[in-house]
């Protein structure tokens, strides 16, 4: 018997209908050629600390650190009858093929139950981005041998092996030291989630201590041929911080008052400059997560789900746990037939067929810069749209937008640099005239314009020349404050996580963590935040996140390694080497637990103290407390001077 083993039940139904083996068995699908199974998941886990011995059901310091001489499995309880009929097939199959999720965590679901149930016959792999009848096809077409991809499961799994020491040991520890000093609830720590609590817990600590600054600036309206627009005084750079903006009040009054006295500003200098955007690519999943929290509100774990139904039961796009944006050359040539669908499929998108060219290659099309998986776009099934509704259509006209973009021109603009002399002073003016579309006539709001929620127009410029004197208008001096660090949300935070490199020194580990994205995975980012919010590590106020107490203690006690980003890089570094067959899996993991002991040695005698700068609910935050003592004042007077009002 022929066996196919997927990672989730919808999956396997796919593959099935394609393979023709329509009839349901026990937990599979059967036909003429081949028999199709699927987990649920891993249906295996690695055991608990008390399935090595009894006494470690117990927390005791004592007891630690725990590192299993042989790493046991167990199989999880609420898949357990799946379990029993994947090992029964495979215990009859004469080969098998390996069709779970095509990454490193794809590759553990099925090669541990292989090895859990002792499967010896031959294995190929089925490499599979997208569930569409075609996609499908055209993968079984092209089976890789089962060698190919084992070294992805050895590399997963030292992942897991070290993350569980980390996860049982740490967790364990620090929990025993916020016991001592009277905090009752769990303080779990781990690889991913620590450098991630981090890193809310020093924004938090951005704001917290930040300063207030005064600063002032002056609008400037002008007028040209009935034209009204609005440049910007530029102080001198003496009085000026590191972003030009005016710290000296005295000056910024006596500007004003010179321009107010002034009759017209002069063109001094004027330039034009033609502007090109390419259209940026298809997303990546922590990019939609990133956009979906920022233009529909949507939590980074409730954006994973929308894609995974968008993937799994609507079979509109790609495989949505990407860790990248580009495209491979040979999916160029189904370019046309998708776009035919997309236009098929909704006829809002008419407007756009005479700029649509099939034939265009973006960037997005680069073999060189493909991972495992391709950017996430829309499939040729796009039938019915009207099945979508709600999230689910707005995510999906997301995605579909990004793909569309790879089709149409460049967006081109002209930026005009104004530069005036008005008594004295210097004044600069800049206009945007759009000269062509281009790629932005594909997104959401350009086929349908939200009513009120229209992004602001471009300022556009008259015609100026150099020596031409335009009226003054009005004057606006306006007394401002620096801002602090806006608090995390949830699409912030993702971005942070894969944009980490920017926080590591060392310029080896630095590269490391931009070649693998930063911290976590596509797949398991938003599952980390969900899991420091359900921990109660991390509270939500409105989209923003904030750190609780246990939080900033736990960050201050454990060792930096453990909370620092490089740490990861240097873990993926090793894993590498694990997937190349440079180091092995046991030399891997010895030398995991070595470092955890050390940690764990040093860190066993110290004093915990749970607290931490947190506000109570509906006080002013910090930096507004720093800035009314300062001034007396909670917000700043806006002094306002208009000519001819």
């Amino acid at each position: 018997m022929r066996l196919f083993l997927c990672e989730k039940p919808s999956q396997a139904k796919d593959i099935a209908a394609v393979l023709g083996a329509s009839r349901r068995g026990d937990g599979c699908w059967v036909g003429p050629n081949a028999t199709v199974t699927w987990c649920i998941g891993h249906l295996l886990e690695t055991a608990p600390p008390d399935a090595y011995d009894e006494r470690y059901k117990r927390w005791v310091l004592a007891d630690l650190p725990i590192i299993p001489e042989k790493w046991k499995m167990r199989v999880k309880p609420k898949t357990a009858s799946q379990f029993k009929a994947v090992k029964r097939l495979l215990g009859e199959a004469s080969e098998l093929v390996i069709a779970t999720d095509a990454d490193r965590e794809g590759e553990m679901i099925a090669r541990e139950l292989v090895e859990h149930c002792r499967y010896r016959g031959p294995i190929q792999r089925l490499w599979l981005s997208a569930l569409d009848d075609a996609s499908i096809r055209k993968a079984l077409g092209a089976l890789k041998p089962g060698s190919e991809t084992f070294n992805l499961y050895h590399s997963a799994l030292g992942r897991s092996r070290a993350d569980w020491l980390i996860g049982m040991n740490m967790s364990r520890l620090f929990t025993l030291l916020g016991r001592q000093s009277g905090y009752q609830g769990v303080l779990p720590v781990g690889r991913v989630q620590t450098p991630t609590l981090r890193l809310v817990v020093d924004r938090d600590r951005s704001i917290s201590d930040f300063i207030p600054v005064a600063y002032w600036a002056i609008d400037v309206q002008l007028k040209h041929d009935a034209q009204l627009f609005t440049a910007q005084w530029r102080a001198a750079p003496d009085t000026c911080d590191d972003q030009d903006r005016c710290l000296n009040q005295a000056h910024a009054q006596q500007a004003a008052a010179a321009i107010n006295s002034a009759s017209s500003a002069r063109v001094c200098k004027l330039r034009t400059e033609r502007m090109r955007e390419v259209a940026p690519l298809p997303f990546d999943l922590g990019t939609l997560q990133e956009v979906c929290s920022k233009k529909l509100g949507l939590g980074a774990q409730e954006t994973l789900d929308i894609a995974q139904a968008l993937y799994e039961t609507y079979k509109v796009v790609t495989y949505p746990r990407s860790d990248c944006g580009y495209l491979p050359q040979s999916q160029h040539s189904e370019a046309p037939s998708i776009l035919a669908a997309l236009q098929q499929a909704d006829p809002a998108l008419g407007p756009l067929a005479g700029y649509l060219d099939p034939q265009r290659r973006s960037r997005a099309w680069n073999d060189a810069k493909v991972s495992a998986h391709h950017g996430i776009i829309p499939t040729a099934a796009a039938k019915n749209l009207e099945r979508l509704s709600g999230k689910h259509r707005a995510v999906y006209t997301l995605i579909r937008a990004r793909y569309l973009a790879q089709f149409l021109p460049n967006h081109e603009y002209d930026r005009t640099q104004a530069d005036f002399d008005c008594a004295g002073q210097k004044l600069r003016a800049v206009g945007k005239q759009i000269v062509e579309p281009g790629w932005k006539r594909a997104l959401p709001e350009a086929l349908a314009p939200a009513k009120g929620r229209e992004a602001p127009a471009p300022q556009p410029l008259p015609i100026l020349r150099e020596d031409l004197d335009c009226a003054i208008a009005a004057v606006n001096l306006k007394d401002l404050w620096t801002q602090p660090p806006k608090p995390f949300t949830e699409g912030d935070l993702i971005k942070a996580m894969k944009n980490v490199a920017k926080l590591v020194q060392d310029p080896l580990l630095k590269q490391k963590l931009k070649d693998t994205t930063g911290i976590g995975t596509e797949a398991t980012r938003a599952g980390i935040i969900q899991g420091l919010l359900d921990r109660g590590y991390l509270i939500k106020n409105g989209k923003a996140l904030a750190a609780t107490p246990p939080a900033f203690s736990l960050i201050d006690a454990v060792p930096r390694a453990i909370a620092d980003p490089g740490t990861t890089a240097i873990w993926e570094q090793a894993l590498d080497m694990v997937q190349s067959g440079e180091m092995t899996l046991d030399i891997f993991v010895a030398k995991q637990a070595a470092w955890m002991s050390k940690h764990i040695e040093r860190c066993s005698a110290m004093t915990m103290t749970i607290s931490g700068p947190a506000s109570p609910a509906g006080t002013a935050p910090a930096w507004k407390k720093k800035r009314k003592a300062a001034t007396g004042k909670a917000k700043p007077k806006r002094a306002v001077k208009a000519k001819g009002a």
